[in-house]
């Protein structure tokens, strides 16, 4: 049977400004493991640290563009309409450096876990 998701879970964010995570479905909103679903709503400056998670993301933007910074140096650019996939066990690093910021959907698989994103010491 379908299962109506009514409302996001609210999750800390890592980086400054913070930004917003709404978690609609994943570990803390509905105890699914498997992946996880999370739009987020990042503020223009904000900046998190690098990370090598367990787990691969496919992100989608909505609006403004996202940056992501790669072990290599390099520098993706991913604007409004465009997608990412950052592979488990690669390093990336987030940022919404432009005046607008961004709002993207986040899909990992499996599930986000504080435990398996693996962020470097800040």
């Amino acid at each position: 049977m379908p299962e109506l998701i009514p409302s996001a879970t609210l999750i800390e964010a890592a980086g400054t400004p913070p930004k917003r995570i709404e978690e609609f479905i994943g570990r803390v909103n509905n105890g699914e493991s498997r992946l996880s679903l999370a739009r987020m709503t990042s503020p223009s400056g904000w900046k998190e640290p690098g990370q090598r998670p367990k787990f691969d993301e496919f992100t989608l933007v909505l609006k403004g563009e996202l940056h992501v910074e790669t072990e290599s140096g390099e520098t993706l650019v991913v604007p409004s309409g465009q997608a990412v996939i950052c592979r488990a066990g690669e390093w990336i690093r987030y940022s919404t450096p432009g005046a607008e910021g961004a709002e993207y959907l986040a899909v990992c698989l499996p599930a986000f876990s504080p435990d398996t994103v693996h962020r470097d010491a800040v």
